[in-house]
């Protein structure tokens, strides 16, 4: 079963103009399945994932893209970054030659981004366009919408039936698509996660990190998917793991540029309000989450003392999805401020210079109270749009004259 990806469109379109495309995204996300579908007839595709072809393609670069022509599929680049100068050779050379089919030539897709985006950097700035690429959103599953979210972009009156447990479920299983579209997904639940932390681990960390000790990194990693939702204290996720506070730092490093973790960074302005400077950390995808956290059904994890906080990460990761799959730098902070009592907004929006905010709660009864933060967005100076209260409350209502509900389960 294939699910569309909303992605298709902003990269088909960037296909027409840049001559170069680079999809990067986590193991197992979809890429090439993605490039596949949407390729067209006669488009190549060559991986550089057996060791054979690789080794050709490092030896004889040239010799490897003139084997392989455009227009072509190169699947794992980051193996193989020698390419990159010749592949800049060959679209200026197609550039000077015959414009109009300078683009769309190379589509590549890479893992991870350890080296990758320095040497795309340095050989191919003004010819690649870049996307990234997510585990399915929640939008794809159920094949609606595609506009990036925005607490004014859902119609009030609106009602939506999943019902919590339901949308638990989804937050465990998690949704990379080789699980998701599996005959039994519940069944190889387990199964799945096991060999996809031993292969992140084996190949990613250890071969392209350079990573010595995997089980120090797999420490960490289960320490950090346990802070998800969180400030990021570096120091205490250190002292957790047994390393030091920069080999922390190195290691979230790590996380982000393979596509595990997002850092989001607090909205800050000239303002009377001092804010609070350090990220917050979110995993993006829930089902890995509940695996390194030993969250074994979703019935447990829904009523576990960390419901709260899968329940924050999940709605943030299907935000920044639904902007990756327009093809768009998420706009996407969150609001605190330095105060005893801090003031917080869990995710702050920010739009051609207006501000919307939204309070992500757990729970299926409404309150006022957990919006009355958004007042102190004021200090901003700026303009203010309609927020939103994203939680398991079933309808799209408004709060107040300036907020609305979102039911979880439409994001």
């Amino acid at each position: 079963m294939y699910i569309r990806r909303h992605l298709d469109h902003a990269f088909l379109e960037a296909s027409q103009f840049f001559p170069v495309l680079l999809l990067t995204g986590a193991r197992q996300v979809g890429k090439t399945t993605f490039l596949s579908k949407i390729a067209e007839p006669g488009r190549r595709f060559v991986s550089l994932d057996p060791l054979d072809v690789r080794a050709k393609a490092k030896d004889d670069p040239r010799l490897f893209l003139a084997d392989n022509p455009p227009p072509v599929i190169i699947d794992e680049i980051q193996y193989v970054p020698e390419l990159l100068p010749y592949i800049k050779s060959n679209v200026d050379r197609m550039r000077r030659t015959d414009p109009d089919k300078a683009h769309g030539m190379y589509w590549l897709t890479g893992s991870q981004k350890f080296e990758l985006m320095h040497g795309v950097s340095e050989s191919l700035s003004g010819r690649i366009g870049i996307f990234n690429m997510h585990p399915l959103s929640n939008r794809e599953l159920n094949n609606v919408g595609t506009e990036p979210f925005r607490p004014d972009r859902f119609a009030v009156g609106r009602a939506y039936p999943l019902s919590s447990a339901e949308i638990f479920h989804r937050i465990w299983l998690g949704a990379y698509p080789g699980l998701v579209c599996s005959r039994a997904p519940d069944k190889h639940w387990t199964a799945f996660y096991q060999s996809y932390v031993q292969t992140y681990l084996e190949r990613d960390i250890r071969k392209l990190a350079q990573v010595a000790d995997l089980n120090v990194f797999y420490a960490f990693l289960k320490a950090a998917a346990a802070r998800s939702g969180q400030m990021l204290n570096y120091s205490d996720l250190a002292r957790d793991s047994g390393i030091s506070v920069p080999t922390a730092k190195k290691y979230i490093s790590l996380l982000e540029t393979s596509g595990i973790a997002k850092l989001l960074y607090p909205f800050s302005r000239n303002q009377s309000a001092p804010m609070v400077s350090t990220p917050k950390m979110y995993f993006l995808d829930t089902g890995l989450t509940a695996f390194l956290t030993d969250w074994t059904t979703p019935q447990v994890l829904q009523s576990g003392a960390a419901a709260g906080h899968f329940f924050e990460t999940w709605c943030v990761a299907e935000i920044l999805k639904s902007y990756a799959n327009a093809g768009i730098e998420a706009p996407v902070y969150y609001f605190r401020t330095k105060e005893r009592n801090p003031a917080e907004i869990d995710i702050l929006i920010v739009d051609n210079g207006t501000l919307y905010p939204t309070e992500i709660k757990k729970s299926a009864r409404l309150d006022k109270n957990d919006v009355k933060q958004f007042s102190k967005l004021e200090t901003f100076k700026m303009p203010i749009g309609t927020g939103g209260l994203l939680s398991l409350y079933p309808e799209v209502i408004h709060v107040n004259d300036h907020v609305v509900t979102i039911p979880a389960q439409c994001i």
